[in-house]
C-alpha cells in the first residue's frame, strides 16, 4: 500500500488526512488523492476476503466433492476480479499521489541511528519478512545476515524510510524495500559517529609529567 508515501506527502497521518476530506479542508488534489485512498483500501479488503475463504475453503476442513469443487473455482475467480480491482485502485491512487509527490518541498536527508543506517544498507541488498509457521514469530532475513527485529522494521516503516509489500503471504516472505527518504539517508554523507553522540574525552595520563617526577 501506499500509505507511508501518502502521510510524506501529505504532512499527517491517513486518519487525519481522511477526517480533513470529510471536513471539507482539503484542496482538489488532496481530496483526490484521500478518495482515491478510500477506494484502494476497500479493494484491498476485498482480496483479503476472498484470500481467507479460499484459504478455508483448501483447509481440508470440509468434505472434498464436486460442490467443494465448484466453490473453489468460483472463489479463485471472485479472487481475481479482487486483485485485479485493487491492482486498478492502487494505479489511481498513485497518479494522485505523484504530483503532490512532485510539489512537496525538497527537504535535507535526516541523519538516523547507526544500527537504523545498517539496517537499511541491509534492506537495499534485498529482504524479506517472514512468519514461522510454528511460532509466528516475525523475523527480516537479508543476503548479509544483518539483525533486524520486527520492532525496528515497523520503526523504519512509520518513518517512511521502507515499505513493505502486503500483497505476499507472511509465511511466503513480504519483500521490504527502501523507500525515496530512505535511499536519500544512505545516499547522504555520514558524520564521523553517530548522530547526537561526540567523542569521548582522551583520558588523562596516570603519570606525572617527566620535569614533575623526582
Amino acid at each position: 500500500m501506499l500509505d507511508h508515501r501518502i502521510e510524506t506527502a501529505a504532512g499527517c497521518s491517513i486518519e487525519k488526512l481522511w477526517r480533513h476530506r470529510e471536513a471539507g479542508l482539503l484542496d482538489a488534489p488532496h481530496s483526490a488523492l484521500a478518495d482515491a485512498h478510500r477506494d484502494l483500501v476497500r479493494a484491498e479488503r476485498n482480496v483479503t476476503f476472498h484470500r481467507a475463504r479460499l484459504a478455508r475453503l483448501v483447509s481440508g476442513e470440509l468434505p472434498v466433492d464436486q460442490a467443494l469443487l465448484a466453490r473453489i473455482e468460483r472463489t479463485v475467480d471472485q479472487l481475481a476480479h479482487a486483485i485485479d480491482e485493487r491492482d486498478t485502485e492502487q494505479a489511481k491512487a498513485t497518479a494522485a499521489l505523484e504530483p503532490i509527490e512532485a510539489a512537496a518541498p525538497r527537504r535535507a536527508p535526516r541523519q538516523v541511528p547507526t544500527k537504523d543506517f545498517a539496517a537499511l544498507l541491509a534492506i537495499a541488498q534485498g529482504a524479506k519478512l517472514h512468519e514461522n509457521l510454528v511460532t509466528h514469530r516475525l523475523a527480516v532475513a537479508t543476503p548479509s545476515r544483518t539483525r533486524i527485529s520486527y520492532t525496528q522494521l515497523q520503526r523504519l516503516q512509520a518513518s517512511g524510510l521502507v515499505d513493505r509489500d502486503t500483497s505476499h503471504p507472511v509465511h511466503a516472505g513480504q519483500p521490504v524495500t527502501l523507500t525515496d527518504a530512505g535511499r536519500a539517508v544512505l545516499a547522504a554523507p555520514r558524520p564521523a559517529g553517530p548522530p547526537g553522540t561526540t567523542p569521548s574525552p582522551r583520558p588523562a595520563s596516570s603519570r606525572a609529567p617527566a620535569h614533575l617526577r623526582r
